[in-house]
């Protein structure tokens, strides 16, 4: 019996002779010539044959002097390794990871088996005939499809639970690769058979012992001289590798730490200054990606914290291009805010941050969905997820959404800009409460300064619902005032005030009017009104008052030159004796009525 096992073993490494011989002379050949995976006996023997001369290279190339072009020839057959695995359970940025250490549990293991004769595995030529027999019993019996359908799609190592199957869609569709299944078990397989002896010549004997001290930027006869106690395995990583990776990760995460706090002590000056160095730090985070990338790389980390340090990168990397598309819109709109014609609180200005942050808000939530697949999150469950959480947001945000519609009316009808000076409402109080100068527009809410300076704040929804009188939209000012003359003034000098109050408003370079209205307007209770009506060419308040001033100087000395005064108010009060009742005509009075 054991002579039977020992002469299949040779048989079959014999077997592995030849065709490591064939391959090395088809790939001097032919570089670009595929692995043959058509079949369970070509991926298994081009499984192991790739195994052999990865463990080889190691020992050959790498093992006494490590150099960038024996890593790069051992990373190559590591691809090799991958593309034979199923490796699609697996997010996409841990496969290769994943599948390094995998490739070498399955190496030991089947170094460590019985495998079967070759002529037990089957070949292409036994699938080819399979499949022919199904599409001729198929066309005989169409119910016989359904017994055959799954029987010539996998093959599995007997007295094992190694499975190899084809592939059925994908870029390797048609190809036999070993199942997901195996993948995942291969491990557990390992750690069955670890203490069976080899079945096989191998390269390089208990390698995954051995690893734990492989070291790619140094040879690993510069790792034997260090002490036995750095070189001891912890949870499946040397000592050193454990201090080696802790010392890294605290110097990154200390200098994003100084990078972070330095960007926001210099955050003082512009937006736009502001927001260009809060890029520091996701620049930072991007340098530590690679960081952790080559510390990984370098000293060989092997299982889950390969695989942790591999996710920690990915997660970095992938949230540092968050912040970078959330940040950059908002950096293009502060380019354009910047310029003279926009002013910072504007409603033009608010709405491109607006319109700046939903450009990343939208980035952001596409990136997160496409890092969610790689790090292999359910990416349907949370596409339902922000759909509930969106509807949800959107009946709790209805008075935000409302604002928000009536800061588009008021960037659409346009009643008042930042700066502006208006009336607001009705106002039923003397002191003109609802005037003053609009300092903000923005997406939720308007601020007014008040002319007792008092800052109020209105949500644009009822703001854009008032009645609004802006006062800067004016292209000229009207003055009206009416003059009260003393009741003495003559015919003559009244006259002559109205004819030199035109004569001085048409004259005046800031009086829009070519005939000014001036009238004799009434008689009022103690003075002859004289009304003034005349255009100012101005629409600034301050100048109309400087303006307004000035006429109102020139009137009061055209009073004076005209001899006249202006009057007070007054009333005239008589005195004089009361006489009493009529006694006479009290008496008739009193006789009629008897």
């Amino acid at each position: 019996m054991n002579f039977r096992h020992s002469g299949r073993a040779n048989f079959f490494v014999l077997l592995l002779s030849l065709w490591l011989s064939t391959a090395a002379w088809a790939d001097s050949n032919h570089p670009l010539e595929p692995t043959d995976l058509s079949s369970p006996r070509a991926t298994l023997s081009s499984f192991l044959a790739t195994g052999d001369a990865t463990f080889k290279h190691i020992r050959d190339e790498h093992w006494k002097e490590s150099s960038r072009v024996a890593e790069e020839h051992l990373r190559k057959f590591n691809v090799s390794l991958h593309r034979m695995l199923d490796l699609r359970e697996f997010p996409p940025a841990a496969r290769y990871d994943f599948g390094r250490d995998v490739s070498v549990y399955l190496y030991e293991v089947l170094s460590r088996i019985e495998l079967p004769p070759e002529a037990d595995i089957p070949d292409a030529a036994a699938y080819a005939e399979t499949e022919k027999g199904k599409i001729e019993a198929t066309d005989t019996d169409p119910e016989s499809e359904k017994k055959t359908v799954g029987e010539s799609d996998s093959w599995t190592i007997p007295h094992t639970e190694i499975t190899l199957v084809r592939i059925t869609d994908g870029p390797q569709k048609g190809q036999f690769l070993f199942s997901s299944s195996t993948v995942l078990r291969a491990q557990d397989f390992f750690e069955k058979v670890s203490t069976l002896p080899y079945r096989r010549v191998v390269p390089i004997k208990n390698y995954i012992q051995k690893r734990h001290n492989l070291y790619l930027l140094f040879a690993p006869s510069t790792i034997e001289r260090f002490p036995e106690w750095l070189k001891r395995a912890v949870f499946q990583q040397a000592v050193w590798k454990w201090l080696a990776m802790a010392i890294v990760v605290a110097l990154v995460a200390l200098v994003i730490r100084c990078v972070h706090l330095l960007a926001l002590r210099r955050t003082t000056g512009s937006t736009l200054k502001r927001y260009l160095l809060s890029l520091a730090t996701p620049f930072a985070l991007l340098v530590a990606s690679v960081v952790f990338d080559l510390l990984n790389r370098e000293i060989n980390l092997t299982g889950w914290a390969s695989g942790g340090i591999t996710w920690l990168s990915h997660a970095i990397r992938y949230f540092a291009v968050v912040w970078f598309s959330w940040t950059g819109p908002m950096i293009i709109a502060e380019g354009i805010i910047s310029s003279p014609r926009i002013p910072d609180q504007s409603l033009n200005a608010h709405l491109l941050r607006l319109l700046a942050r939903s450009l990343g808000i939208v980035a952001a939530i596409v990136i997160v969905l496409i890092i969610s697949k790689q790090l292999g999150a359910p990416l349907y469950g949370m596409v339902a997820g922000l759909g509930v959480g969106g509807l949800a947001l959107a009946l709790a945000a209805q008075p935000t959404i409302e604002n928000f519609i009536g800061s588009l009316n008021l960037f659409a009808d346009k009643p008042v800009r930042v700066g502006d000076f208006c009336r607001y409402g009705e106002d039923p109080t003397k002191d003109w409460q609802r005037i003053g100068h609009i300092e903000s527009i923005g997406i939720r809410s308007t601020q007014i300064r008040g002319l007792d300076y008092t800052l109020t704040t209105i949500p644009n929804a009822d703001f854009c619902k008032m009645q609004i009188i802006n006062f800067s939209m004016r292209r000229r000012m009207f003055l009206l005032t009416v003059l009260g003359l003393r009741y003495e003034t003559t015919d003559d000098q009244l006259r002559s005030v109205i004819a030199s109050l035109r004569d001085m408003l048409t004259d005046h370079p800031q009086v829009l009017d070519e005939k000014p209205r001036v009238r004799f307007s009434g008689f009022g209770d103690f003075s002859l009104n004289v009304e003034i009506r005349v255009d100012i060419d101005t629409s600034d308040i301050e100048e109309y008052r400087d303006i307004r001033e000035d006429i109102f100087l020139r009137v009061k000395k055209v009073v004076r030159d005209a001899g006249t005064g202006f009057a007070f108010p007054s009333r005239t009060v008589y005195n004089t004796r009361d006489k009493g009742i009529n006694d006479e005509r009290q008496e008739i009075a009193e006789e009629k009525t008897v």
